[in-house]
């Protein structure tokens, strides 16, 4: 978005980081040591013959505290950029970072939709690495990650105390290396190793379909994630589908994590009249400025938006416009983020990623922490949620545990009768076990071994890739034309 104000506190931001630098390098802080104080180092690590020091003072005082006494070599970059990177981390904002030149080759990458790693957007939500969502066709997805699944370490390797770069810096890595997450999920009584081979993620964004519904076309658009190119793969695909005599669309932003505002706002201009503000963004003095299009109506056929817990920033701009002027929106409520972040360059190719401003829904509602809520919800099948299972020996007959309780669901999910989800290995569970064994060229035994508990595993994830009983989706498209 081209904010009317950005260049300005731009170069504010600017300013302030170039000051701050200058207190690092020979800015004047106090009087000048005394020969005494030479001599003795004590003198000057105590401060007495300093002035009263300034906020900004103090920080070049403590960085040349540190240069001129500490026992070992200090690196001067690494003094600056634990110095930007604290006070960063002072914020308590999880969407304001310091990124170095290596991550901020990393993010471009990403934004230009295409990159290395295990395809997956995370955040920090109380202190724990957290999925948002993991990109479609992505290492991330097909290894079965979800939204709001906690990483607690990588290779073993614990993330306590980390900060969010930090920890994404150890879960990317080179196409075709494995890396194992160790991940603790909702409803899951222990944490559970994820092994993904890294590989290129090519950010295709926008996947268009028609389907027939009750005798009319009906255009499908899902948009996966807001880069440089989706606005336009979005509106070539919207006019294909419009040329092709679309009687109804249905947007999916589901497992969107966002993306750039501007790739948004482009998409909003198709759909909301120029008499209603698709957002609205506040500053920091409260000081609120509301966009508009230049549509005159709204489209002449039904629309419905699907979000999920995966939906967050972009996606949730998306949702809440629609709302708001009368679409419905069907699915479970959104991830919750209402900031807008701007990346400041610092001149050496390192950046500062730092929140400007809250963004508002058309009528003023501030989403961040809440989510958007559909007006339609509806849970997907209990299979989708159904949780890994680390086996630590085989699941015979008569077992009870939270193991066979997944594996039920998952059984049940895929067409298996086990008759119960409860928990209990009974005879109509080995049944079920057997059937499956014979259909996927497994051992039949009607026990669960660790070969079993994968394969089921890998028919779940690929079940719900392929969008097999999505409710959500079935729900969306009954709901159009009534």
């Amino acid at each position: 978005m081209n904010f009317k104000k950005s260049h300005v506190v731009l170069i504010l931001v600017a300013a302030l980081f170039l000051g701050f630098v200058g207190a690092y390098f020979g800015v004047s802080y106090a009087q000048k040591e005394s020969e005494e104080a030479h001599n003795d180092p004590s003198a000057s690590i105590s401060g007495e013959s300093s002035k009263p020091a300034t906020d900004i003072d103090k920080v070049g005082q403590a960085y040349d505290l540190i240069k001129k006494n500490y026992v070992q070599d200090v690196d001067e970059k690494q003094l600056i950029e634990g110095a930007i990177q604290g006070m960063l981390a002072s914020l308590e904002d999880p969407y304001s970072a310091y990124m170095d030149v290596e991550m901020m080759e990393q993010f471009n990458e990403q934004i230009e939709s295409s990159f290395e790693g295990i395809g997956a957007e995370v955040s920090m939500v109380n202190g724990k690495v957290t999925i948002v969502a993991p990109i479609k066709d992505s290492p991330a997805e097909k290894a079965g990650l979800r939204p709001n699944d906690q990483v607690l370490s990588v290779d073993g390797e614990s993330l306590e105390g980390l900060d969010l770069n930090e920890a994404v810096s150890k879960i990317r890595g080179e196409k075709g290396s494995e890396v194992v997450l160790q991940v603790q999920r909702t409803g899951a009584s222990k944490p559970f190793d994820v092994p993904i081979i890294r590989d290129t993620i090519p950010l295709e964004t926008i996947y268009a379909d028609m389907k027939t519904i009750d005798n009319k076309k009906t255009g499908i658009i899902e948009i996966t994630n807001f880069s440089e190119r989706t606005a336009d793969e979005f509106r070539t695909a919207l006019e294909k589908l419009e040329k092709d005599g679309m009687e109804g669309l249905i947007l999916d932003v589901r497992g969107n994590p966002g993306g750039l505002l501007n790739s948004v706002e482009d998409i909003l201009r198709n759909f909301i009249p120029k008499d209603t503000p698709y957002v609205q963004i506040e500053d920091k003095n409260g000081k609120k400025e509301k966009y508009y299009t230049e549509l005159n109506q709204k489209k002449d056929y039904p629309i419905r938006v699907m979000i999920n817990e995966g939906s967050a920033s972009a996606s949730e701009i998306l949702a809440v416009a629609m709302k708001e002027i009368g679409y419905d929106v069907v699915g479970a409520t959104s991830f919750g983020k209402g900031t807008v972040q701007q990346a400041v360059p610092l001149g050496d190719g390192s950046t500062i990623k730092l929140t400007f401003y809250k963004w508002l829904s058309p009528k003023g509602n501030w989403i961040h922490e809440k989510g958007v809520e559909p007006t339609i919800e509806v849970k997907q099948p209990d299979y989708y949620y159904a949780n890994p299972v680390q086996l630590e020996k085989t699941l015979t007959y008569n077992h009870t545990g939270e193991a066979i309780e997944n594996i039920q669901r998952m059984l049940t999910g895929l067409g298996y009768d086990t008759a119960r989800t409860d928990g209990y290995f009974s005879q109509k569970t080995v049944e079920a076990v057997k059937a499956f064994q014979k259909d996927n060229d497994l051992k039949v035994t009607g026990d669960v071994d660790s070969k079993t508990a994968g394969m089921v595993e890998a028919k779940v994830v690929e079940s719900i890739r392929n969008g097999e009983n999505d409710m959500q989706l079935e729900k969306a498209l009954d709901s159009l034309y009534k």
